[in-house]
């Protein structure tokens, strides 16, 4: 018998084997389809599921899953402590992961326009480690990297700027594929592009995922226990989600509707995570379900080149949230104030998600006083297009939009017969929608497609095409 303790937060998936018959999940891909993510212990198969988070579990010598039980649950148990207290706890505790987790290594941190990475800036100048660091921005988008590297260059960093071009994916697609298991649609791992750059660094990557959902409030001000199933739908669904998991529901002809079973699947989750305030109960929920399936699944991409450490994963991290009050990781304020006080020349520096603005002036950033800058970015954004150069937001902008993407994207999803996992006419309807009606509503559609459809053709390969009854 082999035994398994997971972490509070799983940075990687472990599968184990249940009596089941080997067969297509069909209801877990549509949740797949509709969200970008598998649920709970969903995987592609009914015999195969993924060990729950923070569980102990114990398989036997064919690696079939006898027991999970939790050993730990999410809980909300407010400290009656200063705002004062809670900020020095926190700056102890973050440094001290910080420091055990890069003893002996160099660091390799990527850094945004947020809030994350510049905290761990913060942590990893006080202790003095040997640090490269590096941002990168869309071709034709906004120039993340800027703020990047103004944080580099306050905190002595080495610092690397990339850029990622148009069509990046294509010859990386089946390696992707290799790397993540298709467990994530094929868009957003923007780091496959750099792959190769990232093998040449010298160190072990701090990553911050996950510290915008722990350090903010769980669910917004006023909101009730009740309306916690609607908000966690409307988060996790992506646009044009529902309609392709409903159109793979119908197509296979599967009991009941859809939308039903999600709410019911996401209603039997949330009943069994036992908080009262529904921010710290949707924050859990996310912790949960949605960081060890979602966040976690492209972290091996990274994993591809160094190993990761990630500060916000650590188990005391999370055990420390548990207790601080709501009103304190409401709005990042820890955060924020832990940048402010340790060090004041980053904290000048334009937070992205409210430019032009800093941590000193964010709460400028209303109107009026915002107005002169969004006409400004908008007015900008209008010449760029009027001269055949659109501004840059998303992914999917680099992967789909042009002539050798969609010659690209046309052979992936239409070079071969995919009946009966997915019928070619159900791949025109989603991909004549987004050439012809919504390009935004529809490219998560598209994305999932190009997904099992790869998945379809390399992960399973001929094994599949041998096995037609596992479709039935």
């Amino acid at each position: 018998m082999t035994k398994i303790k997971t972490p509070i937060i799983p940075s990687h998936q472990q599968f184990a084997e249940v009596h089941a018959s080997h067969e297509l999940d069909k209801k877990a891909i549509c949740i797949y389809a509709a969200t970008g993510f598998f649920l709970d212990s969903d995987t592609y198969w009914k015999n195969k599921k993924v060990l729950p988070a923070a569980s102990d579990n114990i398989l036997d010598d064919n690696g079939f899953l006898i027991e999970s039980k939790p050993w730990f649950q999410w809980h909300y148990s407010p400290r009656d402590i200063s705002f004062e207290t809670a900020l020095e706890e926190f700056t102890a505790l973050f440094e001290q992961i910080i420091l055990e987790q890069h003893k002996d290594s160099n660091v390799i941190l990527p850094l945004s326009g947020g809030l994350d990475s510049r905290t761990q800036a913060v942590a990893l100048v006080k202790l003095k480690k040997p640090v490269t660091a590096y941002s990168y921005s869309f071709k034709g988008g906004f120039a993340e990297s800027e703020i990047g590297k103004k944080i580099a260059k306050a905190c002595g960093f080495d610092f690397k700027e990339f850029t990622i071009e148009p069509g990046y994916l294509w010859p990386k697609l089946e390696e992707l594929a290799s790397i993540n298991q298709c467990y994530s649609d094929f868009t957003h791992p923007r780091q496959m592009a750099v792959l190769e750059e990232f093998k040449k660094m010298d160190g072990e990557f701090s990553l911050g995922h996950w510290g915008d959902v722990l350090f903010d409030r769980g669910a917004p001000e006023g909101t009730r226990e009740e309306d916690l199933l609607d908000i966690i739908i409307k988060k996790i669904v992506k646009k044009g989600g529902m309609e392709l998991a409903t159109a793979l529901w119908q197509e296979w002809n599967l009991e009941g509707d859809f939308e039903s079973y999600l709410r019911e699947r996401i209603a039997g989750l949330l009943k069994k995570i036992d908080i009262e305030n529904p921010s710290a109960k949707l924050r859990a929920f996310k912790s949960l379900y949605w960081a060890p399936r979602w966040t976690s699944v492209n972290l091996s991409v990274f994993e591809a080149a160094h190993p990761i450490k990630l500060p916000y994963y650590d188990g005391r991290m999370c055990k420390f949230i548990c207790t601080v009050p709501e009103e304190y990781l409401a709005d990042r304020k820890l955060q924020i104030a832990y940048i402010k006080q340790q060090n004041p020349a980053l904290a000048k520096i334009t937070w992205q998600d409210h430019r032009p603005y800093n941590l000193f002036t964010f709460e400028k950033n209303i109107f009026p006083n915002n107005l002169p800058y969004r006409i400004a970015n908008k007015l900008k954004r209008q010449i760029r297009s009027k001269i055949g150069k659109p501004h840059i937001q998303r992914n999917w902008e680099l992967q789909f939009l042009g002539m050798d993407n969609d010659e690209k994207l046309q052979q992936w999803l239409f070079s071969e017969n995919l009946h009966p996992f997915i019928s070619k006419p159900l791949l025109a309807r989603f991909y004549n929608s987004f050439k012809n009606m919504d390009l935004v509503t529809y490219s998560h559609p598209l994305s999932i497609l190009l997904t099992l459809t790869v998945w379809r053709k390399k992960i399973e390969g001929k094994s599949i095409i041998n096995k037609l009854t596992d479709y039935n």
